[in-house]
């Protein structure tokens, strides 16, 4: 249990450092919304798949719901059991002009969570349209059941 402990704790470190190089280079970009994702995980000890159901809502309080399938892959320590994950990002972007589809592509980053019946999680993701979109450094995430990862992370939306 110390050894996950401290691997946490070094990707930890290195997400707040991550999160502040998203940070900066997301200051040229403007809060257009929130992508809610969620979906059942698969662990492999040395990493993880989650395969996503997602909806981006927009900011401006017009109606535009766009869906998204993704997967997110991690590369790490990752165990678990009966792991269920539920993810929300702020998206950033060039513009506040974003559309149907815009999202799509992939984005990588770093990635820390456990859980323990329910927990919680960080994601810093930069990708998607010529890696003009960056997901909130440090995305909300809530899992249940039992489970530990700490690593790099990848989304792919499609």
């Amino acid at each position: 249990m110390k050894r996950i402990s401290a691997i946490l704790a070094v990707t930890a470190t290195a997400l707040l450092a991550s999160a502040a190089s998203a940070s900066a280079s997301a200051a040229s970009r403007v809060e257009v919304g929130v992508l809610t994702c969620s979906g059942p995980t698969t662990s492999f000890i040395i990493g993880s798949q989650t395969d996503l159901r997602c909806v981006f809502r927009h900011n401006s309080g017009r109606v535009s719901h766009y869906r998204y399938r993704g997967t997110v892959n991690r590369l790490g320590v990752d165990i678990g059991v009966g792991q269920r994950t539920a993810i929300a990002w702020a998206v950033f972007a060039p513009t506040r002009h974003v559309g149907r589809g815009d999202l799509r592509g992939s984005y990588g980053g770093v990635s820390a969570g456990a859980s323990v019946g329910v927990g919680g999680g960080a994601n810093a993701l930069v990708g998607g349209s010529n890696n003009t979109i960056a997901l909130q450094p440090l995305s909300v995430e809530a899992q249940s059941g039992v489970g530990v990862n700490a690593g790099i992370a990848g989304l792919n939306l499609i």
